[in-house]
C-alpha cells in the first residue's frame, strides 16, 4: 500500500505554471481529498454511463475522456494532463456521460462531489479555482469541435501535435528529445475523426516537409511556426492557472 502525500507536498506545486495556495486552502484540500489513486497504461479510471460520484485531479501522466458509440466508434473528447480535473460533467448528467482511459501510468487524488456546497461555501475562492477549471476545458472542446467541423485533415492533425506540445511546454515537460507523446496514431484518428489510414497520409506528409518528428514516443516540432500558422493556432492564456 503507498503512502498518500501530504497536500503541502504535491508535485503539481513545483510547476511553474500552477497557482499556489493558501495554508488555509492547502489544509482544506488535504481534508476535502477521499484518496489517491494509482492506475496502469490501459486501466479505465471512470467507466463510460456508470454511476459516479466523485471528482479526479489528474497529479501525474496522462488520459483521455472519450464516447464510445452503440457499434464501437469512439469519439475522444480531449486528453488530459497533469493538473486537469474530471468530474464535474456528472453533477448535471446523473450517470457518467463518458469514460476516462489512462494512456500513460497515472496518479490521481480522488474528491467526493457531494462536498462541492462545502468547497464553495467555506472557500469561495477554490470554487472560482473550479470555474476557471471548467471554462478551461470548454475553451479546449470548442478547438476541438472547430478542428472536426471546420479544419482539413492536414490542419487539424497539425493543431492537435501543435496544442499537446504547448500544453506540455507550460507544464515543464518539454526535454532534449521533444515531448514524451504516448499516444497512437488511432487515438489521433479517434479524436480528429479522420479513418486511420486518412491519419497515416496526413502525418507523413507533415513529417515529410520536417514540420515534425516522431523518435520512441518523443516529439520533436521542426517548425513550430509554420505549424501553428497550418493550423490556424491560437494560445490560450495558462500563466496563473490554478489546481485542486
Amino acid at each position: 500500500m503507498r503512502n498518500e502525500i501530504d497536500c503541502r507536498h504535491c508535485p503539481l506545486k513545483a510547476m511553474k505554471v500552477f497557482s499556489p495556495h493558501t495554508p488555509e486552502e492547502t489544509a482544506f484540500i488535504h481534508e476535502f481529498r477521499k484518496r489517491e489513486l494509482h492506475v496502469e497504461a490501459g486501466d479505465t479510471i471512470v467507466r463510460e454511463a456508470a454511476t459516479s460520484d466523485d471528482l479526479y485531479t489528474l497529479r501525474g501522466g496522462w488520459a483521455f475522456r472519450y464516447r464510445t458509440l452503440s457499434d464501437g466508434r469512439r469519439q475522444i473528447l480531449n486528453f488530459l494532463l497533469p493538473g486537469d480535473l474530471t468530474g464535474l460533467q456528472q453533477e448535471v448528467a446523473g450517470n457518467t456521460p463518458y469514460g476516462v482511459e489512462a494512456l500513460t501510468a497515472a496518479q490521481l487524488c480522488v474528491f467526493p462531489r457531494n462536498r462541492l456546497w462545502d468547497l464553495y461555501s467555506r472557500f469561495p475562492s477554490l470554487g472560482y479555482d473550479l470555474t476557471w477549471l471548467s471554462a478551461h476545458q470548454e475553451l479546449i472542446v470548442d478547438e476541438n469541435l472547430v478542428s472536426v467541423g471546420r479544419r482539413t485533415a492536414l490542419e487539424r492533425v497539425a493543431m492537435l501535435l501543435v496544442h499537446l506540445y504547448k500544453r506540455s511546454e507550460v507544464l515543464g515537460l518539454v526535454g532534449e528529445r521533444g515531448i514524451h507523446l504516448p499516444i497512437t496514431q488511432q487515438h489521433i484518428a479517434d479524436a480528429l475523426g479522420l479513418s486511420l489510414v486518412h491519419t497515416n497520409r496526413t502525418l507523413r506528409r507533415l513529417a515529410g516537409e520536417g514540420l515534425y518528428e516522431l523518435d520512441n514516443g518523443h516529439l520533436r516540432l521542426g517548425d513550430l511556426t509554420r505549424m501553428q500558422r497550418i493550423a490556424e493556432y491560437n494560445a490560450i492564456p495558462v500563466r496563473g492557472r490554478p489546481f485542486l
